[in-house]
């Protein structure tokens, strides 16, 4: 929403904002845009208007019951979804490359965006997350081309399709696709129909780029497409496939030639084989409006990854402290994989809070230890009360690690003790990996200042 507000406000209009947590980096973001920012939702809110808003745009957190929401549907004012209103006023008529999956979405689509800038096209796009080659996460853009992040989730609270369905992509990217956000789906079919759904949404001559070795991929497609199809992945078979090189480099193979050699830079922050496979999906899908993997090799030469994607936080005492989103146990697992393919031997300590929705119902309890096996030490933190409590029970889930490697994981309810306890255990030469989809309490600053001070 902060990005659709922004590229409101790009557009001309004028635009106000109000969440119930207005903080940094978004809150300074769009204030720096012209945007005021109002906390929380009282209805009150109406009365204050010297001119009453032309049209209320809502995001999915707002539900019924919302005090302003009820206002506004009691003064009968006039509301539409932030991905509708995305679709009608800006996506129309101008070529959308949609990025969809359940993981890689944020840092894939800041990879096709950075191809698309490096290789003059500036274009406009709409990104869940900062990518450190820009400066903000969203722009209107100034020619046809539009990237855009293509979540799967809910529009609204009077809309329960994927918020996808509104960007009428001409070229859709199918990263990969497991269950995710139990909070709304039943299993997994229900969302590859969501998937379908965007499927018919391409045009004839359009293109959909899609991961050839994801099972539930090959359901969606299987289901119907009209569109010219164009898949990647490890095996020649694949329309695009990749060669490993050192350093996380890859050779780019098309219909089994090699066309391009991916080397990124020293400070990219891009580490793992998931992000080979994102990188390989983006040279594919800015192929379609023209871009020779070679031109988009040497984008990606200068890309530097998204905040809060490995990104380092700071070091002390050798010690080095990392920044990551995930929250999904195969996130989870390509996150520490990324890591230990850069450290090597080193010790990774991965400090984990299972935040999201799907998480928090405990849909996915039973992958957590094996997601995290590839980590020396494990320290996880659930509260026992409060919104963000977990129904579950961390310590039990856990304790497989346990039975590996006595004293491996460890569960906390206390995010001070849980500082304490890492920051005693990390030695010099360490890294430290800090998972979460929220803030985490600022435990990244709190580790760093615990390691200081030993």
């Amino acid at each position: 929403m902060g990005g659709i507000a922004a590229i409101a406000r790009q557009a001309g209009h004028r635009v106000t904002g109000c969440d119930a947590n207005v903080y940094p980096p978004m809150s300074t973001q769009l204030e720096a845009q012209g945007i005021e920012l109002i906390e929380g939702f009282s209805p009150d809110q109406l009365s204050q208007f010297e001119t009453m808003p032309d049209l209320f745009v809502i995001g999915n957190v707002v539900s019924r019951g919302n005090p302003l929401m009820e206002a506004i549907l009691n003064q009968g004012l006039p509301y539409i979804s932030g991905p509708q209103w995305l679709g009608e006023q800006v996506l129309y008529g101008r070529h959308v490359l949609a990025v969809a999956g359940t993981h890689g979405k944020t840092t894939t689509s800041a990879m096709l965006t950075w191809i698309l800038e490096f290789n003059g096209y500036k274009p406009g796009y709409l990104i869940g997350g900062v990518p450190l080659n820009f400066t903000v996460s969203a722009r209107l853009g100034e020619g046809k081309y539009f990237v855009i992040e293509a979540d799967e989730y809910d529009t609204a609270f009077f809309d329960k399709r994927s918020k996808f369905v509104h960007y009428r992509p001409r070229t859709a990217l199918l990263n990969n696709l497991e269950f995710d956000h139990a909070d709304i789906f039943a299993d997994l079919a229900a969302i590859e129909t969501q998937f379908h759904h965007l499927v018919r949404t391409v045009p004839g001559d359009g293109l959909l780029v899609v991961n050839g070795e994801e099972p539930a991929l090959v359901s969606v497609i299987t289901r119907g497409a009209w569109s010219p199809v164009e898949r990647f992945g490890q095996e020649l078979a694949n329309e695009w496939s990749l060669i490993s090189q050192e350093n996380d480099g890859f050779i780019v193979r098309k219909s089994g030639k090699e066309v391009a050699a991916v080397k990124w830079a020293l400070d990219s922050g891009v580490m793992g084989r998931h992000n080979q496979f994102n990188a390989l999906a983006a040279i594919a899908s800015a192929n379609h409006i023209g871009i020779s993997p070679a031109d988009s090799a040497r984008a990606l030469a200068e890309f530097k990854n998204v905040k809060r994607r490995l990104e380092t936080i700071g070091v002390a005492n050798d010690i080095t402290v990392y920044d990551d989103f995930a929250h999904h146990p195969t996130a989870i697992t390509t996150t520490v994989d990324g890591l230990r393919r850069r450290v090597g031997k080193a010790r990774i300590l991965a400090v984990l809070e299972p935040r999201s929705n799907t998480m928090k119902l405990g849909v996915m309890k039973a992958q957590l230890p094996g997601s995290l096996e590839a980590a020396d030490k494990v320290f996880a933190y659930g509260a026992n009360s409060g919104k963000e409590s977990l129904g579950w029970d961390l310590t039990e889930v856990l304790s497989p690690l346990n039975q590996q490697e006595q004293g491996k994981a460890h569960a906390f309810d206390d995010l001070e003790v849980l500082v304490k306890a890492v920051a005693q255990e990390a030695n010099p030469g360490d890294h430290i990996l800090v998972m979460s989809n929220g803030g985490f309490g600022g435990v990244h600053q709190k580790l760093l200042k615990a390691i200081s001070a030993k």
